[in-house]
């Protein structure tokens, strides 16, 4: 069967299920008047219901770049350091550095644990995690690796 006589006959079930919309004399007012132009459109509008039908539906894949390149820890150098002031509810300083890591992007680093003696060109080596009340900061340093000691104990 040929494309014009499957769009005529679609056309034609069309009218006939839908007295509402027009009668049997406008539809062949329809095909004297606009012969190809429903029968282009009809075409159009099934071939792309079909092609939907057989792809299924179209996702996005979000691809969200990593802030290490997909590695777990980069070694880098303190350039700067650096106190954050938290989102909304919370209200404690966070204790950052301005790194510039072995990958040659610079990122800010959040140092976790109380105190720290962090000073320009201190070696840190860097992890993934971010801080959640901090936007932006996605990288944690790594306490008792090169320059950056472990948490000093408190005593009582």
């Amino acid at each position: 069967m040929s494309v014009i006589a499957r769009s005529l006959m679609n056309i034609t079930r069309s009218y006939l299920a839908n007295p509402l919309q027009g009668s049997i004399s406008s539809l062949g007012r329809l095909c004297v008047n606009s012969t190809f132009t429903g029968f282009t459109e009809a075409k159009r509008f099934g071939s792309s219901l079909f092609r939907m039908h057989r792809t299924g539906p179209h996702i996005k894949k979000r691809t969200k770049p990593k802030p290490l390149n997909g590695q777990p820890f980069a070694k880098g150098v303190v350039i700067k350091t650096l106190i954050r002031k938290p989102k909304k509810p919370n209200s404690a300083n966070r204790k950052c550095v301005l790194v510039k890591l072995s990958t040659g992007k610079e990122k800010i680093a959040y140092v976790p644990g109380e105190g720290h003696n962090l000073q320009e060109h201190n070696i840190v080596l860097c992890r993934v995690g971010r801080v959640k009340d901090c936007p932006g900061i996605k990288i944690k340093c790594v306490r008792g690796k090169y320059d950056l000691p472990h948490v000093v104990k408190k005593e009582n």
